[in-house]
C-alpha cells in the first residue's frame, strides 16, 4: 500500500484526475475498527433525525417557527451524515480508498452545504428562543415568515458554497492523495497546481468568520441575555430549567464550533499532526448529526411527549397481536 501511495504522490501531471486516494486513516492506530463507530454514529443520526422529522411533519400543532427550525436542522443533519458516513464505511468494508473526481466534488459540495446549513439553523434556533423569552409580546410579529427565512438560509448556503467551489475549481489538479478522512475544499486546494491562493484563503476565512465566528458570538450573546432574563424572575424552577437548557445547548454548540475552528486552523499551520487533524474533523462532521436530534429535538417537551405516545401505541399494538394469536 505504501508503494502505491508513493507512486500516486509522484504523479503530478493530471489536470482533472480520474481518481483520488483518501489517505486520512493511514497513520491512525486500529483504523480498521473505526467502521464500527461509524456504523453506530450513522444509525443514531438516521434514526434520531428521522423520528424528529416524522413527528414535526405529521403534527400540525408543531408547524410553528421553533419546530420548523428543528425540522430544518434534522434535514441538514440527515443530509450531511448521509453524504459523508456511508462513503467512510465503504472505505473500511471494501478496503477501497479511491474515489472518482466527480464523486469527490459531489461529496464535498453536499457535505459543506449541509454543514453550513447546520450552523445557520442553530443560530436561527437561538434567535427564536431569544425572542420567545426576552421579547414574548413581539414573537409573532418578528417571526412570521418562517418559510421565507428557511428558503433564504438554503439560498445563501448554496450561494456561499458555490462561490467557494468556483474559486477552487479554476485551478488544475496536480496531485491525487487526499490527506484527510473526507472530501473538503482545503484538501482539494492542496492538490492543485495553484501558487497564488490569496483570494481563496480570504474567502475561506470570510466564510469561517461568518458561519462560526459570528454564529458563536450570536449564540453566546443570546443565551446570556436569556439567562439574565430568566434569573431576574422569582420562579426557581424556571431558573433551573433555563440554566439546564442553555448550558446543554451551549455545550453542544461550542464543541461543534471549537472543533470547526480547529479544522480550519490545522490546514493553515504547517506540520500539524495528521492524527489531530483527523480527530478534529471527525468531531466536527460526525458527532453533531447524532447529538442535535437529541439535544434540540427529543429533549423538547412536545416532541418527547409525542414520541412516548408513539411508543405506547406500538406496545399496545404488540399486545393486541399477542392476544389475538393466543386466542
Amino acid at each position: 500500500m505504501s508503494s502505491m501511495i508513493t507512486i500516486i504522490k509522484q504523479n503530478s501531471s493530471f489536470v482533472r484526475p480520474q481518481y483520488f486516494f483518501i489517505n486520512g486513516f493511514h497513520d491512525i492506530p486500529h483504523a480498521k475498527f473505526y467502521y464500527i463507530f461509524l456504523c453506530f454514529a450513522y444509525v443514531v443520526a438516521v434514526c434520531g433525525n428521522s423520528i424528529v422529522m416524522f413527528i414535526i411533519f405529521t403534527q400540525r400543532y408543531l408547524h410553528i417557527p421553533k419546530y420548523i427550525g428543528i425540522l430544518n436542522l434534522a434535514v441538514a443533519d440527515l443530509g450531511e451524515s448521509s453524504a459523508l458516513i456511508p462513503n467512510l464505511i465503504k472505505t473500511f468494508i471494501f478496503d477501497s480508498q479511491y474515489i472518482t473526481y466527480e464523486a469527490f466534488l459531489a461529496n464535498m459540495f453536499f457535505v459543506f452545504s449541509f454543514i453550513a446549513l447546520q450552523s445557520m439553523t442553530l443560530v436561527g434556533l437561538t434567535c427564536d428562543r431569544f425572542v420567545a423569552i426576552c421579547l414574548p409580546l413581539r414573537y409573532h410579529t418578528l417571526l412570521t415568515n418562517t418559510s421565507i427565512l428557511i428558503a433564504s438560509a438554503w439560498l445563501i448556503d448554496f450561494l456561499l458554497v458555490g462561490i467557494l467551489f468556483g474559486l477552487t475549481l479554476r485551478f488544475p489538479v496536480c496531485k491525487t492523495v487526499i490527506v484527510n478522512i473526507y472530501c473538503d475544499n482545503m484538501s482539494l486546494l492542496r492538490l492543485t497546481c495553484a501558487t497564488e491562493t490569496t483570494v481563496n484563503n480570504i474567502y475561506g476565512l470570510f466564510i469561517t468568520g461568518l458561519l462560526h465566528g459570528a454564529g458563536a458570538f450570536s449564540v453566546v450573546f443570546s443565551y446570556s441575555l436569556i439567562l439574565f432574563t430568566c434569573f431576574r424572575g422569582s420562579d426557581s424552577d424556571a431558573k433551573l430549567k433555563a440554566l439546564h437548557t442553555c448550558a446543554t445547548h451551549l455545550l453542544v454548540f461550542l464543541i461543534y464550533e471549537f472543533s470547526g475552528i480547529i479544522v480550519v486552523l490545522v490546514y493553515r499551520i504547517p506540520n500539524t499532526p495528521l492524527l489531530l487533524q483527523t480527530f478534529a474533523g471527525m468531531i466536527f462532521v460526525i458527532f453533531p448529526p447524532g447529538l442535535n436530534p437529541v439535544i434540540y429535538g427529543i429533549k423538547t417537551k412536545k416532541i418527547r411527549v409525542k414520541l412516548l405516545q408513539l411508543f405506547s401505541m406500538a406496545k399496545g399494538s404488540v399486545r393486541v397481536v399477542k392476544v389475538n394469536s393466543v386466542t
